[in-house]
């Protein structure tokens, strides 16, 4: 039986990335071989390197939401934080209150001028609210204007241009969390690697907070993943389809990609389908990979799923003295941080 201490490792706070490079690809990358453990130090434009003609690198193309609202009640003046997480229906959102206790059925907010108010209808566990939105003109708009980008809790620095939390193809609006293995890619970048004969493919999976909740149970078989939209389109399925044909390599941008696509995977047996819905898949070592032949991810947090999710795919070992490395030779970890390829 696996623990949630057979995870961990000491990272000291310092190598937290609080602010993003300059030039997105000149994060380094650490080249990871899952099967000979064999490791290699580069930049991240070196990544055209370990793409050949006839791949599919495959993308999530959702983009943050500026989901952080600071409002007040009405009632007593009383100040409120509220995170959106979750779309459940037309203009209702599954959202993170803080102090939850003045959040209670019923309880009004308003953000900035009122022309945006938040009815909560449901409390839920750790906080959360379902609440119901109120607004003049078109919601995205009211919170463009209104809301903040909701960095992770772990970078305490500001960011002085959003867009840096947003991969350069990002589309869909949707996430409360950017994935963040695709913040090295520029569009020169991408130009190249279209330029070597790789299929550019791009899914959807929109990101909840619950990827950085830690694990809490010692017993990793008993944690409850959180679950989150994706979507693949069947001009997507059906690239994905020519180039496994074709003997090409299926590459996943971050572990947003991945869960999608082994959702896909394990949901019709190995095939590729366009597919929609809600996936809480959560893979963790002994599961066995139908999709995904090698892909990029940053460096996560110590006894995450995330981690867990790439031990699944390089054995726990070479994970583990992978992260070693990266911490002695000073990468820079989390969200801003460097990336590493796993390949087979």
């Amino acid at each position: 039986m696996l623990t949630t201490e057979d995870f961990d490792f000491d990272l000291p706070e310092a190598l937290i990335a609080q602010t993003p490079l300059k030039d997105r690809t000149s994060s380094r990358l650490l080249t990871l071989n899952a099967t000979t453990g064999e490791m290699d130090d580069k930049h991240f434009y070196n990544i055209l390197d370990e793409l050949n003609a006839g791949d599919a690198l495959v993308m999530n193309d959702t983009r943050v939401l500026p989901a952080r609202l600071y409002g007040e009640k009405p009632s007593t003046g009383g100040h409120l934080e509220v995170l959106l997480l979750t779309n459940i229906e037309g203009d209702t959102w599954e959202t993170l209150i803080k102090p939850a206790k003045r959040a209670k059925v019923g309880t009004e907010i308003s953000f900035g001028d009122g022309r945006l108010k938040a009815i909560v209808e449901k409390e839920l566990e750790h906080g959360g609210r379902i609440v119901r939105f109120e607004y003049e003109g078109i919601f995205l708009e009211n919170l463009e204007s209104l809301g903040e980008m909701p960095l992770p809790p772990y970078i305490k620095e500001r960011l002085e241009d959003p867009e840096r939390y947003q991969t350069v193809y990002a589309k869909e609006n949707g996430s409360a969390a950017a994935p963040t293995a695709g913040l090295h890619f520029t569009q020169e970048l991408l130009n190249k690697i279209q330029e070597k004969g790789v299929r550019l493919v791009y899914l959807t999976l929109h990101v909840g907070l619950g990827t950085f909740r830690p694990v809490s149970v010692d017993n990793i078989a008993e944690h409850e993943m959180h679950s989150e939209f994706y979507r693949l389109s069947e001009d997507a399925a059906a690239a994905l389809n020519e180039v496994k044909v074709a003997g090409g390599k299926i590459i996943a941008v971050g572990t947003t990609s991945i869960r999608t696509l082994e959702t896909i995977g394990s949901k019709f047996q190995g095939q590729i389908k366009a597919d929609s819905g809600w996936t809480s898949i959560f893979i963790t070592p002994g599961y066995e990979f139908k999709v995904v032949d090698a892909f990029s991810t940053n460096f996560h947090l110590p006894k995450s799923t995330l981690v867990m999710l790439v031990s699944a795919f390089a054995g726990r070992e070479n994970t583990l003295a992978a992260y070693h490395h990266a911490i002695e030779e000073g990468y820079r970890f989390f969200s801003f941080g460097d990336a590493m390829f796993v390949k087979k």
